[in-house]
């Protein structure tokens, strides 16, 4: 069912004083006299795992500030990222897009600096909330368009952004410069050694926090897109203190451009308890700004964690992937269930867990939802508003979830239900094996049982072939697998 479809079903106009999606839920757009909307804050972790927060399940690391964010608010349990890798799962967090329909469905560079760009006129998070009224805010990796193209945040509906343009360039924490908007930031005492002057995720943490309080009397959106814990393993001494020593932690000698650490566990836990610490520093100042009770701040991750040992990262001794198996760059449930955490002090009950089927695409009609806006009509996404808001007797659930990433071999996967379907290594044989697993029975994907289910095969194939539309791009193209090929 289609977005318009639902609406018209629940008895909601698109010109209805409620916010769309949530009849009777209590949430009304802003009056003509002035009431003002609500801001809304996306925090998104860079390969931070499933089970690598408190409230999933992690031993190890702390993280009391998201901890503290799901009890005050709701927690996702089946909540997916936009694709295995980073750029992709962030084209479709922008653009409400899944990735078979989705412009950008891998990572790739473009030298000297920066990934390839989104185009020209594509409806955004940012283009959607500025249109709506709001201030619009980046902090942290941007990825989607190299310096001077039209992919750069200025372009796609951010009036001011500071940050890493360049997904390599966020490689290391202490670089020697940053950009605020189309301009560089030199950072003196920073050559991207091991240690530096400047610690890139406190001057981002920083910048947020600046643009909160210089904001807080007109609605913003601010999209917090952090940079840990994607390697190199780089944090400050104050933080790698509290896990120094905790644990056997054999040296990390370097590699494949990463850089050396003498305690690479410590740094790993460090990075991530450094971060909570600052996602604790919005909530509190929200509060100090009496913006509590009229914000919604959300927390994510854009895929699974990283490789084991790449880096100096140790996700078995972390587990960070919980019961699943795959991490970054698979399909499977490691490499793309992410944490997603909702808090909205008024709105959202204390303490819910739920269990609602959703994604990164689902994102855009959901702040559209939050803002009183109409969401770009071609989004693949479905509002999760009213599962936040407590009325579920009116949330709309998918059919089905739908990957396209052709990295790492070429991968397609469809969550269906308790069944997941997938193919890999199709860029050498498109004809490679679709492969179904029992979600409910078999949550690590441990058991093909596509000879015991060939309806629900060939249910999944067709969804495979309808679902995914040409790229534009050639290097993304899987030879004559899919429709058009």
């Amino acid at each position: 069912m289609k977005r318009r479809q639902f609406l018209k079903a629940m008895g909601v106009t698109l010109g209805s004083a409620l916010v769309p999606g949530c009849a009777s839920a209590g949430l009304r757009r802003p009056s003509r006299s002035g009431a003002r909307k609500p801001n809304i804050i996306l925090i998104v972790a860079d390969d931070l795992g499933y089970a690598e927060v408190g409230c999933y399940g992690q031993k190890k690391i702390r993280t009391p500030n998201i901890d503290r964010m799901a009890a005050e608010g709701i927690r996702f349990t089946q909540h997916y990222a936009g694709s295995a890798v980073c750029a992709p799962s962030r084209c479709v967090l922008l653009t409400g897009k899944h990735s078979g329909h989705a412009h950008i469905r891998d990572n790739g560079e473009v030298k000297p600096e920066g990934q390839r760009p989104l185009p020209a006129g594509t409806v955004t998070l940012g283009t959607l909330l500025r249109k709506a009224g709001y201030v619009t805010g980046c902090m942290g990796k941007w990825g989607l368009g190299h310096p001077g193209s039209e992919g750069v945040p200025g372009n796609q509906g951010f009036d001011h952004f500071f940050g890493y343009n360049c997904q390599r360039q966020a490689h290391n924490y202490v670089p020697r410069y940053l950009w605020r908007n189309d301009r560089k930031v030199p950072l003196e005492g920073n050559d991207r050694g091991l240690t530096g002057k400047h610690y890139s995720h406190d001057l981002i943490a920083e910048e947020a926090l600046r643009f909160i309080s210089d904001n807080r009397k007109k609605p913003f959106f601010l999209y917090l897109p952090f940079t840990i814990p994607h390697l190199a393993l780089q944090v400050p001494e104050d933080s790698l203190a509290e896990y120094r020593g905790k644990w056997p932690d054999p040296p990390y000698e370097g590699g494949k451009g990463y850089l050396p650490h003498p305690t690479p566990r410590a740094a790993y836990a460090a990075m991530v308890t450094r971060m909570d610490r600052d996602v604790g520093r919005i909530l509190d100042r929200l509060r100090d700004l009496g913006l509590d009770r009229n914000t919604l701040v959300i927390f994510t991750s854009d895929n699974g964690p990283t490789y084991n040992r790449l880096g100096g990262s140790d996700s078995k001794f972390f587990e960070s992937a919980g019961p699943f198996s795959g991490l970054k760059g698979s399909l499977k449930e490691g490499g793309i269930r992410v944490p997603l955490v909702a808090r909205w002090p008024g709105k959202i009950r204390p303490g819910i867990v739920t269990d609602h089927l959703s994604a990164f695409y689902d994102v855009m009609p959901t702040l559209a939802d939050v803002a009183g806006s109409e969401a770009a009509t071609d989004t693949d996404g479905i509002s999760f508003l009213s599962t936040m808001v407590g009325r579920t007797d009116h949330q709309h659930t998918h059919d089905f979830l739908f990957w396209d990433f052709p990295g790492y071999g070429g991968q397609i996967a469809v969550r269906t239900g308790k069944w997941k379907g997938l193919r890999r290594r199709v860029r050498r044989n498109p004809d490679a094996p679709l492969k179904l697993y029992d979600l409910e029975a078999d949550i690590g994907e441990k058991h093909d049982v596509a000879a015991d289910h060939p309806e629900v095969v060939e249910k999944i194939r067709r969804i495979m072939i309808q679902e995914r539309c040409r790229p534009a791009i050639k290097k993304f193209r899987f030879g004559r697998y899919g429709a058009g090929e």
